[in-house]
């Protein structure tokens, strides 16, 4: 059998009891080895150049540097670093200005300790996740009347999402339904399902709510 990949983790988070609790939780598994740790993100920003970890579990609020202007640095210099928020901020304007700053997850600090373990693995991988929590919260700001898409985003093109798949995804993020899509654009709803499939694929994403991060975080929509 291959020998399994061991993920190397910076814990960036200025409350130590906590710190503490996640590298406890984390060391439970064999998969998972934390590196270091920071107490402010300025201090993250410098572990990350010189451990070059593979996720960086961030907290929000610590002194001397937040975690959003942490999140900027870290992935401006070192874009394969992946960004885990771990936080009890769960404000709408929190939730987009990390995603936006190129957060690859965002996790509540009240969340299950096998939901922060998913969470980093998931991310590790490529995946985007968000608490479950707050899920609903992030869609609920997309559903907003239909506005024009933006054809001429770089990312759009970067993906190859065709006009009609930009359609089915703005449609998707503001929580409409197969058969609601297939109305909306009066298309049956078989269709509807490949185009998703192709979605999916070109996003290299699992469900919806992973459709509506990326889309969220790379200004697609």
């Amino acid at each position: 059998m291959p020998e399994q990949k061991v993920l190397r983790i910076l814990i960036a988070e200025d409350q130590e009891i906590i710190r503490i609790g996640l590298e406890t939780i984390l060391s439970q598994h064999a998969d998972l080895q934390v590196v270091g740790t920071a107490s402010n993100g300025e201090e993250a920003h410098s572990k990350c150049l010189t451990l070059k970890p593979d996720v960086v579990i961030m907290d929000l609020s610590m002194p001397v540097m937040n975690g959003i202007d942490a999140t900027v640095l870290v992935r401006a210099e070192l874009p394969d670093i992946r960004v885990l928020i771990v936080t009890s901020h769960e404000t709408d304007d929190e939730i987009f200005a990390c995603f936006r700053a190129g957060a690859d997850g965002y996790c509540l600090k009240t969340a299950l300790k096998d939901d922060v373990i998913n969470a980093v693995r998931t991310v590790a991988e490529g995946g985007a996740w968000l608490d479950a929590t707050i899920a609903d919260k992030v869609l609920r700001c997309f559903r907003s009347p239909i506005k024009e898409s933006k054809t001429d985003s770089p990312m759009l093109e970067k993906f190859e999402l065709t006009p009609r798949e930009i359609e089915v995804l703005k449609f998707i993020v503001e929580g409409y339904g197969n058969a609601a899509i297939a109305k909306q654009l009066s298309i049956s709803a078989q269709t509807v399902k490949t185009h998703i499939r192709h979605i999916m694929e070109k996003l290299e994403v699992s469900d919806r709510t992973q459709a509506a991060v990326k889309a969220l975080k790379h200004g697609m929509l």
